[in-house]
C-alpha cells in the first residue's frame, strides 16, 4: 500500500481523526501553554534582583481564574491563575503546562529508543537464526522475567541526580524485550517469502535486505508498536514519579499528582490541585488509544472498511 493511498484511507477514519485531533490539541497546549503565563515551570512567580532571579510563591489555595498581586522591585505585579493555586502559592497552569512538556519529551525519548531497540534485536534474531537468535531472545526473556517496575525502582533510587533524558533513559533500555519478540516472529514469517530470497540471490548484504526488503512490509506494525510504546512510557514515567522516583528538578505530571496526594489536596477540598494532571493523563493516553485502533483498521483489511 503506497504512503499516499495509506494516508487517504488514515484521514477517512473516524478513530485515527479523533486520536490525532485529542494529541495535536495536547502538543500544542504544552507547547504553547507556558507563554501565555509569567511563572516557572514550578509554578513560581520570577522576580529579577540584577541579574539574578528569586523564585516567588504567590497567595496559596487560590482556585481557577482568580487575580493576584506579585510585589517586587519593580512594584505590583496582577496575574491570573488560570487553574488556581497550590497549598504553596505555586501556579497550577504553570506546573500543567510544563509537565506536559516532560511527558511528550518522555513519551518521545523513551518510546523512540524502546521501540529503536526491540527492532534491532527482533530483525537480528529473526533474520539469522542460529546461536544469534538464541543468545538474543535468551537476554530478551531474561529482561521479560524481570519485574519492570521493580527494575526501574532499583535503578533510579540509586542515582543521585534524576533529570527527564535519565528517566528516559531508564524507561527506554527497559521497555524495549516485547517489541523484539514481536518484531522476531513478523521476521521469522517474512524472511521465507520469496522476493527474500531473490534479494539473497541478487547479492544484497544482510542488513540492506532487513531494512530495506522485511521492514517496508512491517511498517505499520512499526507505527503502532511506537504509539504503544510512547504512551507505555509516559504511564511509566507517572508512576516513578507518584512514587517519589521521578525527576529530582523540574516538574511533570506524576509529581503533580504525588503531590496533591501527599497534602491532601482532595480532603482539602482543593480539586483544581488534583484533578487537572490526572484528567490530561488520561485524554492523552485516550487519544494514543484512538490512533492506534484507527491504524490498526488502516491497515488491516479485514478491519477496514474502503469505500
Amino acid at each position: 500500500m503506497s504512503l499516499k493511498r495509506t494516508l487517504r484511507i488514515a484521514m477517512k477514519n473516524t478513530k485515527f481523526k479523533v486520536g490525532v485531533g485529542i494529541v495535536l490539541i495536547m502538543a500544542l497546549l504544552a507547547l504553547l501553554g507556558p507563554l501565555i503565563t509569567p511563572f516557572d515551570n514550578m509554578g513560581y512567580y520570577p522576580l529579577k534582583f540584577g541579574s539574578r532571579v528569586f523564585p516567588k510563591p504567590t497567595t496559596p489555595s487560590l482556585p481557577p481564574m482568580s487575580k493576584d498581586t506579585v510585589y517586587g522591585p519593580g512594584g505590583a505585579v496582577n496575574v491570573t491563575h488560570y487553574l488556581g493555586t497550590d497549598s504553596f502559592g505555586r501556579d497550577i497552569y504553570a506546573q500543567l503546562t510544563y509537565g506536559m512538556r516532560s511527558s511528550f519529551f518522555i513519551g518521545i525519548a523513551a518510546g523512540g529508543l524502546a521501540t529503536l531497540l526491540g527492532l534491532i534485536i527482533g530483525f537480528v534474531a529473526g533474520y539469522k537464526g542460529g546461536w544469534t537468535d538464541e543468545i538474543l531472545m535468551m537476554l530478551t526473556n531474561i529482561m521479560l522475567v524481570i519485574p519492570t517496575i521493580a527494575l526501574l525502582i532499583i535503578i533510579a533510587a540509586y542515582l543521585p541526580y534524576r533529570g527527564i533524558g535519565i528517566e528516559s533513559l531508564i524507561i527506554g533500555l527497559t521497555a524495549w524485550p516485547w517489541t523484539a519478540r514481536a518484531v522476531r516472529a513478523q521476521t521469522l514469517s517474512l524472511k521465507n517469502r520469496e522476493f527474500v530470497h531473490l534479494a539473497r540471490l541478487s547479492g544484497l548484504s544482510d542488513l540492506r535486505i532487513i531494512f530495506g526488503q522485511i521492514m517496508p512490509n512491517m511498517i505499520s506494525y512499526v507505527f503502532m508498536v511506537f504509539i504503544l510504546q510512547f504512551g507505555g512510557s509516559i504511564l511509566a514515567a507517572v508512576g516513578l514519579d507518584f512514587i517519589g522516583l521521578g525527576p529530582t528538578r523540574g516538574m511533570s505530571l506524576g509529581i503533580m499528582l504525588q503531590q496533591a496526594v501527599l497534602w491532601n489536596a482532595i480532603t482539602l477540598g482543593y480539586w483544581w490541585w488534583a484533578i487537572p494532571p490526572g484528567l490530561v493523563i488520561a485524554i492523552l493516553i485516550t487519544g494514543l488509544y484512538f490512533i492506534n485502533t484507527g491504524l490498526d483498521e488502516v491497515f488491516n483489511p479485514r478491519l477496514r472498511r474502503e469505500e
